[in-house]
């Protein structure tokens, strides 16, 4: 289902909407969707590289955009739709996790998640459901999305081919592990922002949150 997926999200980097694929791919992927929109980007970059920044543009502002979606389902519609959704992505394990990292270290945790393997989605359903300010959420995602987006553009215009070609034939491989680092990914972003021992400790333990008051 996963490499169908994925086949069918590349086929529309060739579309002649594709910029609206993009949009569209990156909206939905910071709240819900299991591919992100990476792959498509770097297809789209390789195919024009000097629209790169134009594409990785749209990527960004679409992706905080999508980010305000997974925001309000965490703060408003945690119950009924959030806890259903983290568990189909298999992220509820990691919740309380977050939830505890983004209560220690706010907008550093968003910001830092730009150069590690924690899944948007994740951050924007926790940041919701903790309460975390909007004007510091929408900024500290801007910042982290462009990081991701504007690496990856440049990336693909420099080693597009090889790239595509690895994604291509180790999908399956590149996913197993993702799951395997979505933890440790949030242990290496604390190391990243300097944070004490005792909280990064007690974050990397948690197994259960509570609501905010």
């Amino acid at each position: 289902m996963l490499r169908r997926l994925y086949e069918w999200t590349m086929a529309k980097a060739s579309d002649p909407r594709a910029e609206w694929w993009l949009a569209l791919f990156a909206f939905v992927e910071a709240s819900f969707f299991p591919i992100p929109p990476h792959p498509v980007l770097g297809i789209m970059c390789l195919a024009e590289p000097k629209k790169a920044v134009r594409f990785a543009l749209i990527a960004t502002l679409a992706s905080v955009a999508g980010g305000l979606l997974g925001y309000a389902i965490g703060h408003f519609l945690y119950d009924s739709v959030g806890a259903q959704l983290l568990a189909l992505l298999h992220l509820t394990e990691s919740f309380p996790k977050a939830a505890c990292y983004l209560r220690e270290y706010g907008a550093e945790i968003i910001m830092i998640k730009g150069a590690t393997p924690i899944p948007f989605k994740l951050i924007t359903i926790t940041a919701g459901f903790i309460g975390m300010p909007l004007i510091t959420f929408l900024l500290a995602s801007l910042v982290s999305r462009a990081i991701s987006f504007m690496i990856v553009g440049v990336l693909f215009r420099l080693f597009g081919a090889p790239i595509k070609a690895f994604i291509d034939k180790y999908l399956g491989l590149a996913t197993a592990a993702f799951v395997v680092v979505v933890v440790g990914g949030f242990i290496a972003a604390v190391s990243l922002t300097g944070g004490s021992k005792e909280s990064s400790e007690k974050c990397a333990a948690a197994t259960t949150l509570t609501a905010p008051a």
